[in-house]
């Protein structure tokens, strides 16, 4: 039976299972160009909480799903882009601490942005509609228990 996000047993898992590669070597090429861009746009998001980081991972999980299944799998079992992953594919849910901590650093970085850095108020206004709307996005998945 196949270890999902939850065991404890050692060593990666073999995704390939769940790759469907394209047929056409040219979309398949532009399926790992877009995989590794949202990758790298991801690993942004971790930085500026402005940029979702679990959407990018998604996107890039679902390229490299049609075009690698060395990445497809390296993504999968990777330590720190693998769980949520897994999660999400398996359950469909977010964490509850996961939407705690993402709503508490949005709060945090777009608060203080908007205070200290932004003198325009309608840009202010859209900042706060942006970082109001990515909570409220991430708050309407499913809880899944820790």
């Amino acid at each position: 039976m196949p270890r999902e996000s939850g065991d404890r047993q050692s060593g990666p898992r073999d995704y390939s299972h769940e790759v469907d590669l394209s047929g056409h070597p040219v979309k398949r090429w532009a399926l790992l160009i877009t995989g590794v861009t949202s990758l790298i746009l991801g690993v942004i998001g971790v930085f500026l909480p402005v940029m979702p980081t679990v959407p990018f991972l998604l996107l890039s999980a679902w390229c490299f799903a049609r075009s690698s299944p060395r990445f497809y799998n390296w993504i999968m079992n990777h330590r720190v882009f693998g769980p949520p992953l897994r999660d999400f594919r398996i359950h469909r849910a977010i964490r509850p601490r996961v939407k705690i901590f993402s709503t508490v650093l949005i709060v945090l970085t777009m608060g203080t942005s908007i205070v200290l850095f932004v003198p325009f108020p309608p840009a202010k206004i859209i900042m706060a509609a942006i970082g109001l709307g990515v909570i409220l996005y991430i708050w309407r998945f499913p809880t899944r228990p820790e």
